[in-house]
């Protein structure tokens, strides 16, 4: 009974130190409902850039707006993310770098490598 006494009464999560593919995976499923929740975002937009000059111009406004380039960037962060991360979990069903350190490398550079490449698909889209 003495072991029962240590347990923890309740369960902080804020400290919690999640491994990297950890956090990597939670950024995975994350980044698939963000899109799943601005797909009709995304279907709205291309109709109005589709509806004519004046749709596309209001379409480019949308866009240019701070509000506009947050969702874009989001957008493509999760884009990015969820290939990337994608990627990863095909090269690791092909056993392909389930070593400790190489599953960590790939996290880690995916968890990198995605908002950067959102960051510079945003810039280069959005004037």
């Amino acid at each position: 009974m003495a072991a029962n006494e240590k347990r923890p009464v309740h369960l902080n999560l804020l400290q919690i130190r999640f491994p990297v593919p950890a956090v990597m995976s939670i950024g995975h499923r994350i980044s698939g409902v963000l899109w799943i929740l601005l797909l009709p975002a995304m279907i709205f937009l291309v109709d109005l850039s589709l509806s004519g000059p004046q749709g596309f111009a209001r379409a480019g406004e949308l866009l240019g707006s701070v509000m506009g380039r947050l969702a874009a960037f989001l957008l493509l962060w999760a884009l990015m993310h969820h290939l990337l991360a994608g990627i990863r979990y095909l090269a690791l069903d092909l056993d392909l770098g389930i070593e400790k350190q190489a599953a960590l490398a790939t996290a880690w550079w995916v968890m990198l490598a995605a908002p950067l490449l959102a960051a510079g698909l945003t810039a280069g889209l959005l004037p």
